[in-house]
């Protein structure tokens, strides 16, 4: 197994692609902490997975939240080896609409909830002197601006450049820091996007859906488990010497 008894994190791993990847990695033999808002969700998930895995509840806008979290998956589990830093939020709306509330929301979850997990679990990792493998999820938002999603762009933008940084700081400890960029993903978090563009676009319910699965050169939206390949290589010493990368996981949506 690729990853007999690692300890990964997994946040915003409640449910569509995180649980997705948090039941890759228990597959291939790790403890799966699913760290999440939901608490219910999470033990909920966390259950399903099976092992030592367990559910945590993890404010990521919070940093005392955060450290909390970090320190008490050391105490239980021993360490730290994956970081996955899924959790997010999505708001959309018309460019002179944008309220500075919407863009702190998103701003503090998307960005700056990465930037501080990413930190405290890697100080971990540098005092356990093994290395790891950190995982940044950002999307195909944040390779392109959107007229309707100037906010949630700049905050996945912002993490592509995180990663590139953190991966270069951290290379030295023997940390690898990757970044995965999806393209549209059916998953619960979608119906609410849907939701939004309906309102502003005047769609259907579901229109919105249809219309970007119709335009993925792949003929589909992605699924959460579409993602589980590309995050096993990224948590797996087969990736050893990638680090600073940022992965287009989109159906050919987007080329750079």
């Amino acid at each position: 197994m690729k990853l007999q008894n690692k300890v990964a994190i997994v946040t915003g791993g409640a449910q569509g692609i995180g649980a997705a990847m948090a039941k890759a990695f228990a597959d291939e033999g790790a403890h799966v902490v699913i760290a999440d808002i939901a608490l219910d969700r999470a033990e909920e998930t966390a259950r399903a997975l099976g092992g030592r895995s367990f559910g945590i509840k993890l404010d990521v806008s919070d940093k005392a939240s955060i450290d909390a979290t970090v320190s008490a998956v050391v105490e239980k589990l021993g360490g730290i080896d994956i970081l996955v830093n899924n959790a997010a939020v999505f708001e959309a709306g018309p460019f002179l609409e944008i309220t500075e509330k919407s863009f702190d929301k998103q701003f503090v979850v998307n960005t700056k909830g990465t930037l501080f997990t990413l930190q405290a679990v890697a100080r971990r990792m540098v005092e356990q002197g093994r290395g790891g493998k950190i995982i940044n999820i950002s999307s195909q938002a944040g390779r392109r601006g959107e007229g309707l999603v100037a906010v949630y762009c700049a905050s996945k933008a912002a993490v592509i450049s995180i990663t590139q940084s953190a991966a270069l700081a951290l290379a030295p400890h023997g940390i690898n820091v990757n970044g995965i960029a999806p393209g549209v993903v059916d998953t619960p978090m979608w119906d609410e996007v849907d939701a939004m563009f309906a309102k502003f676009e005047n769609l259907a319910p579901g229109e919105k859906k249809r219309q970007v699965g119709r335009a993925v050169p792949l003929g589909r939206m992605g699924t959460p488990e579409d993602y589980r390949g590309i995050a096993l290589f990224l948590a797996s010493s087969d990736s050893d010497y990638v680090t600073a990368q940022t992965y287009n996981v989109d159906g050919g949506n987007w080329m750079n």
